[in-house]
């Protein structure tokens, strides 16, 4: 098809500005990807068409490890579960990683000037299996366990404690279906205007990010 060009946030398009389908330099196909997603950033969106319409809360995640295929445990805080609900259909759960903002500034000359935002994303489908109260505290355990490891003096959820907590969550175990993951970082770009970003995030500024640069400079070591 002639006359096709490829926009900033991860679509192509022909000469009428009409969509044709995903940018393939920016698909991830690979469920290990969304599991290193999920296990880096464990604060995820689900998001359901609720008798109301659209509905969205925000709570931490976990991959379920050993597990076959992707699956993503969490909870819900009551009455959430009713407000989704939950085991009655499909659910979106939406994970972002890192992200921030790529100024044209920094592009090398034949570049074309459009600003844009560099970014990895996972959108994750699948019916939710709701847990019973012995699973649910044994996943909330768990997430405890998670988060406080990485402290010098790590609290733990002990059971009576934990059990009162649990009664006011609903526990979720979500088997992914499908799932769209695109990374975007700048693989569409010149790999001098690659450097050239990389350089700038890690550069003192309004936009220094050093964890996105390390990320751009990963995919061009890995793909060039």
């Amino acid at each position: 098809m002639s006359g096709l060009r490829f926009d900033e946030l991860g679509l192509r398009v022909d000469a009428d500005n009409e969509v044709v389908r995903p940018n393939p330099d920016f698909e991830v196909d690979d469920p290990e990807v969304v599991r290193d997603l999920v296990r880096g950033n464990p604060w995820g969106m689900i998001v359901s068409g609720g008798g109301g319409g659209l509905v969205a809360s925000h709570y931490p995640l976990m991959i379920e490890e050993g597990a076959e295929g992707l699956v993503i445990l969490t909870h819900v805080g009551k009455p959430d579960d009713e407000v989704h609900g939950l085991g009655e259909g499909e659910i979106l759960c939406v994970v972002q990683g890192t992200h921030g903002y790529v100024s044209p500034s920094w592009y090398a000359p034949e570049a074309r000037p459009v600003p844009t935002w560099n970014f990895t994303v996972a959108h994750c489908y699948g019916v939710p299996q709701l847990l019973d109260e012995e699973e649910n505290l044994a996943v909330l355990t768990r997430l405890v366990e998670r988060f406080e490891r990485e402290l010098p003096e790590p609290a733990t959820l002990d059971p009576e404690s934990g059990a009162l907590i649990a009664k006011g969550t609903v526990g979720i175990r979500l088997p992914i279906t499908r799932f769209v993951c695109k990374r975007k970082l700048s693989q569409n770009k010149d790999p001098q205007t690659r450097r050239q970003v990389i350089a700038a995030l890690r550069a003192p500024g309004p936009y220094h990010h050093p964890v996105l640069a390390d990320e751009m400079q990963a995919e061009l070591d890995r793909r060039g």
